[in-house]
């Protein structure tokens, strides 16, 4: 079964692969065989370095993910400079913490916009392409523990990452019957810079914690062995599904 899991010849794009969780599925890729192209704000030398030392090509793509403008331009540029598109990472999501009641429109706009606007029309941009090429391909979507919960003082991540799930639903339905498989990972809590401010409030990384059956908080690499295994011919048949990787947080 091995050769069902293996990369080797395709090409990955990830979204905001220059740390945490990005950086994990973009290094796992690399080591499953893929050429990986990075897009984000902040050029990723060490995500580089590490993909190199595995004898994958790399690629830089620079695009401000905030808004759409760029998504055909990081598409076409993946696909010049690598010569294919085969598997997108949409990875790239930031957040923003307030109150239900203060929750400012700009908070709302600035974390809808990266986490769920330009998460699909990238995604669209892809399938565009894979369709006018007549190719499948394999879309990958990071949602959350907060597509599945309500959360607390994250009114704009919850709405987005519950939005992810969805879009991620409804572009399977649409588009595996063209070849595309999309589907989502969940990542529980992970030690990310996201997460920085909880693991720093010793009363919430304390409930935290003793929530997770794993009883611990979530590395990068943990991300990496579904990360592959959606990416590979082993999920050809897996379509709409969101898998987590939570330590057993949601079976709590």
């Amino acid at each position: 079964m091995s050769h069902s899991f293996d990369l080797g010849g395709r090409v990955a794009l990830v979204t905001g692969a220059n740390t945490g969780l990005g950086q994990g599925i973009a290094v796992a890729l690399a080591e499953a065989g893929a050429d990986i192209a990075a897009a984000g704000r902040s050029v990723p030398d060490d995500t580089r370095a590490q993909v190199e030392a595995l004898g994958r090509r790399f690629v830089f793509i620079e695009a401000a993910l905030d808004t759409i403008a760029p998504v055909g331009d990081i598409v076409s540029g993946t696909v010049s400079q690598l010569g294919r598109l085969d598997i997108l990472v949409n990875n790239a999501g930031t957040i923003r913490r307030n109150d239900a009641l203060d929750f400012t429109e700009d908070d709302w706009d600035a974390v809808a916009g990266v986490n769920l606007k330009t998460l699909f029309f990238l995604s669209q941009a892809a399938g565009r392409h894979w369709v006018a090429q007549g190719q499948g391909g394999k879309i990958i979507n990071v949602a959350s523990m907060l597509s599945f919960q309500g959360g607390i003082r994250v009114a704009s991540y919850t709405a987005s990452k519950s939005g992810v799930l969805g879009v991620t639903r409804l572009l399977a339905n649409e588009w595996a019957g063209k070849g595309i498989n999309v589907n989502a990972i969940a990542p529980g809590y992970f030690a990310t810079n996201n997460t920085e401010a909880l693991r720093n409030d010793s009363a919430r990384n304390r409930a935290i914690l003793e929530r997770i059956p794993a009883n611990r908080w979530g590395k990068p690499s943990d991300l990496g062995g579904a990360a592959v295994f959606l990416a590979s011919d082993a999920a050809d048949y897996v379509h709409g599904a969101v898998l987590p990787v939570d330590g057993g947080w949601l079976a709590r």
